[in-house]
């Protein structure tokens, strides 16, 4: 599928001139023909003319000179050839060119005054044909057919090198077309590839909105996508001043409860009831956090941002180096300088940040985060040395909607979050075993 404008414009535009021309070129052939055919027309009737002129009545009978002042009736092979038939048909007088030439014609005095025919021979030779009727010839009674010849093969080819000729012609201006086309187009387009650098801008973060030096046509596009994106960050931005407001309203009440939990603790027959009471406040507590990073963490919808995954790593790591100092973890960063994830960098920082705790926690003292390029996709795989992930437990974890920390109490929210947001990235999350002896973590992320 052709996924480019303007050439699916040329194409269009190409075929068009083609079958316009295709169609044009018979008509304009005819019109040639027509043409042409007038002019040998016109020619013969003036040849007929000298012949007229040079006859002669004498005692009744028709009198011819022995040379006629048009020199190509007098010499054969020059394609003209003249005759003069009386009212019966019978040949009375024929030209020096004929000499050669055995015509079957026969004129038909009928008083239509002159015609001009296409006759053909029985050796499939063609020939033009004037016929005059004369019925006064020098001031005298007389009544003959004065006739004019000539081959149409020189017709033919002057007709075949017209084609020819119109062939090389439409050949250059289609391929003139194409080019005035092109530059046609590409300077028609230019306003679309404003257009869509303006949309990377905004897909990279760089512009809030597009602007409004574009044609008329466009406007109304420009228009709707600013809507859109102002629309977008206000609901956004609703979105988590709502939840920042309800998150704020619920932890007083939870801070209560937690105090009250804590003064249960300390009687002695209230223990097991403030043991439950501290725990569904922490399980509460935990997913107010989990709903506002989900918030705060979500793709935008049209903005695209692309992060450098080396200096994130490399931060984090430094961090979780401190964190586990007594581990002394080795960490293996198979990541080129120049390597970039299309994610924002909050969620980006979240989503390594949980699975480098992760790994931190659990390995054994070696990590490994790679990353490999192919065509049309990424792939970010974290592993570790640690015990792994059970292989029953694994579609669990991963099954769409399901969440660690709802099956496994204390466990945290780490692979919620990771979960929501790869999804939210239309990423691919799989955990398979690692060579290190591990758990591999593999987020594949699909280029567009």
């Amino acid at each position: 599928m052709i996924r480019s404008l303007r050439v699916r414009l040329m194409l269009a535009a190409a075929v068009l001139a083609l079958l316009f021309m295709l169609a044009l070129l018979p008509a304009l052939q005819k019109a040639f023909s027509l043409a042409l055919q007038e002019s040998i027309e016109q020619r013969l009737a003036s040849d007929v003319t000298t012949l007229i002129s040079a006859a002669r009545i004498e005692h009744g009978r028709l009198q011819m000179p022995e040379l006629l002042p048009d020199e190509r009736f007098n010499l054969p092979y020059t394609g003209l050839l003249g005759y003069i038939f009386d009212r019966d048909g019978q040949l009375v007088w024929r030209s020096r060119a004929t000499a050669d030439q055995n015509i079957n014609y026969q004129p038909r005095y009928d008083g239509r005054g002159n015609e001009f025919a296409r006759i053909h021979q029985n050796d499939g030779e063609e020939f033009f044909v004037y016929d005059v009727e004369i019925k006064l010839l020098g001031g005298q009674s007389a009544a003959y057919s004065i006739v004019a010849l000539q081959p149409v093969r020189e017709y033919k080819q002057t007709l075949a090198g017209l084609r020819e000729k119109l062939y090389l012609g439409f050949g250059a201006a289609l391929l003139a077309l194409m080019a005035l086309l092109w530059a046609g187009l590409t300077w028609g387009l230019r306003s679309l590839r404003r257009l869509s650098r303006e949309l990377d801008e905004v897909e990279s973060g760089a512009r809030d909105g597009l602007s409004a030096e574009h044609p008329r046509e466009l406007l109304r596009l420009t228009g709707s996508l600013n809507r859109l994106l102002r629309s977008e960050r206000e609901q956004r931005q609703r979105y988590r001043d709502s939840l920042g407001d309800l998150a704020h309203s619920l932890k007083t009440p939870l801070a209560v409860l937690q105090g009250v939990g804590e003064n249960l603790q300390q009687r002695t027959g209230e223990r097991e009831q403030a043991r439950v009471l501290q725990s569904q406040v922490e399980r509460m507590s935990q997913q107010i956090d989990y709903q506002l990073q989900r918030a705060s963490l979500r793709k935008s919808g049209l903005v695209r941002h692309r992060v450098q995954l080396r200096p994130v790593l490399e931060s984090l790591c430094s961090t979780l180096d401190k964190v586990y100092r007594d581990k002394r973890v080795e960490v293996m960063l198979d990541v080129s300088a120049q390597a970039e994830v299309p994610m924002e960098q909050g969620a980006l920082l979240e989503l390594l940040g949980n699975l480098l705790e992760n790994a931190y926690r659990l390995s054994l003292g070696l990590i490994r985060v790679s990353l490999q390029e192919a065509p049309g996709q990424l792939t970010l795989c974290v592993e570790d040395d640690g015990p792994g992930v059970p292989a029953d437990q694994r579609e669990r974890i991963l099954e769409r909607g399901e969440r660690l920390d709802r099956q496994h109490p204390g466990q945290g929210i780490g692979l919620a979050v990771v979960k929501d947001i790869v999804d939210s990235y239309d990423a691919a999350l799989s955990l398979e075993d690692s060579p290190l002896g591990g758990a591999a973590f593999r987020l594949t992320f699909h280029l567009e």
